[in-house]
């Protein structure tokens, strides 16, 4: 992001334009709209910037910019449409301390313009830091449509309605109250006339005050492997309403920004090997955030039915009035297997699947290896990375076969994923050669279907 998206104060500011033609008329059209002192200086000012300067809506001044003319602006924007023009007016601007946009000149502006969606007090910006301006007409298109025009009337009448709204404890009380008069109670009242929306107000206020003390909610949700586009739709509508994100290591920095800007982010990721928020201060997280009142969202790579230790955060509600509902998400062993181009039963080779874990709290998992060790069998192992040399042994120790292909795959659904193909018998120094920092998964018994993703490090490079 080269542009940090803000909204500025305009009341009483002072912004300065140079230009007379159709480029400055463009900004007006924005500018005129808000509550700015607004100056333009041009040496041939077209008729229309007379009649606003006759309607008394900006200062006018038939000549080039000068010196001290930017003294004071809080925005400076060069619009004489000549590249010479624009250059001198924009170094006067600069050193009088003015934030100054060149039109159609991004590398030379401090700020852009964004395109905006008005519906006055709501305001939605929409920048595409001047890469593609003709995308960001075509979705303000788009969201123009699906916005009601009596939205920003319900919206400066619920402002006179804020202080009386403290009534009601903050977050998730006071959230509830505001969403149902958007939703629900203020659109209805405005059918019947706007003077008939603060009366509902008072209505709507009087009922949640009615209600009992709001408890506490807790969604149990999968991220899936990291990819934000595989997240459901019903774990995109949980991170909208949670107050609290309780999120493992492994969650994608992409998923954590989906989530609201207002909740509490409380990190207890776990990783093999290495010092980890204890289970137990996990569980009594979770409780304590939603007996506070608190919609909290535990938030799990993957799958939080798979190696999400999810039992033991369910027995920790039993006995409490807190209610919980699980929200699946894509497990890593269905990414990784597409990601690879492959399935993960197939007619034929293998009518089953296990899902297995490298460690546990005990250290490196046992497990059936010597039924593993038979020709056909197809394993998904997570948190393998570690226990890569200790699974290789155990399988050929148990006669499996060294050509057994084994699919290792770094990061799987996102942008910088890598498929590896490799042997058994190859498995260990693939894993060191490959120096793989990302999480992996390995799955047994499966070669990659695309060759061009595969890689098997040479001897020489890990000799």
């Amino acid at each position: 992001m080269q542009h940090y998206p803000i909204y500025l104060s305009t009341r009483g500011q002072k912004i300065v334009l140079s230009g007379g033609g159709e480029a400055v008329m463009a900004k007006l059209r924005l500018l005129l709209k808000t509550e700015a002192d607004i100056h333009v200086f041009a040496q041939t000012p077209s008729a229309e910037l007379y009649r606003l300067f006759y309607e008394d809506r900006l200062t006018l001044t038939a000549r080039a910019l000068q010196k001290g003319d930017v003294t004071g602006a809080a925005l400076f924007y060069a619009a004489d449409e000549n590249p010479t023009e624009d250059a001198r007016t924009a170094a006067i601007a600069k050193s009088e301390g003015a934030l100054v946009n060149v039109v159609d000149n991004l590398e030379a502006s401090g700020f852009i313009t964004p395109a905006i969606v008005d519906r006055d007090p709501v305001t939605i910006a929409i920048g595409t830091e001047g890469a593609a301006p003709v995308l960001a007409r075509q979705i303000k298109s788009q969201i123009e449509e699906i916005l009601p025009s009596n939205l920003g009337l319900l919206a400066r009448i619920g402002k006179t309605f804020r202080d009386a709204a403290t009534a009601l404890p903050f977050g998730k009380a006071r959230r509830a109250f505001w969403s149902d008069f958007y939703t629900t109670t203020g659109p209805r009242a405005l059918t019947k006339g706007p003077t008939e929306v603060t009366p509902a107000l008072h209505d709507l206020l009087r009922q949640h005050l009615r209600r009992t003390e709001i408890t506490g909610h807790v969604d149990f949700v999968g991220a899936g492997p990291g990819d934000p586009e595989l997240l459901t739709l019903k774990a995109r509508k949980a991170l909208d309403h949670a107050d609290v994100i309780i999120h493992d290591r492994l969650v994608a920095p992409e998923i954590l920004e989906l989530a609201r800007r207002e909740a509490v982010f409380v990190d207890v990721g776990k990783q093999g090997f290495a010092t980890s928020t204890a289970q137990a201060d996990i569980n009594d997280l979770i409780v304590e955030h939603a007996q506070n009142g608190h919609h909290v969202v535990r938030l799990k790579g993957g799958d939080p039915v798979v190696f999400g230790r999810l039992d033991e955060e369910l027995d920790a509600l039993r006995g409490t009035d807190i209610s919980y509902a699980i929200i699946p998400g894509i497990t890593a062993a269905s990414a990784a297997a597409a990601g690879m181009g492959q399935s993960l039963t197939r007619r034929g080779r293998n009518s089953g699947l296990r899902l297995l874990t490298g460690h546990d709290t005990q250290g490196f998992a046992d497990h059936d290896w010597r039924q593993l060790a038979q020709p056909g069998q197809v394993a998904a192992l997570y948190m393998s990375k570690k226990a890569a040399r200790f699974v290789q042994g155990r399988l050929l120790m148990h006669s499996a076969v060294d050509a057994t292909p084994v699919s290792i795959i770094e990061n799987a659904s996102r942008a910088d994923q890598r498929v590896i193909g490799t042997t058994l018998s190859e498995l260990d120094r693939c894993f060191t050669g490959a120096e793989i920092p990302g999480p992996a998964i390995l799955i047994y018994g499966i070669a990659p279907r695309a060759l061009s993703l595969t890689l098997t490090p040479k001897k020489e490079e890990t000799a």
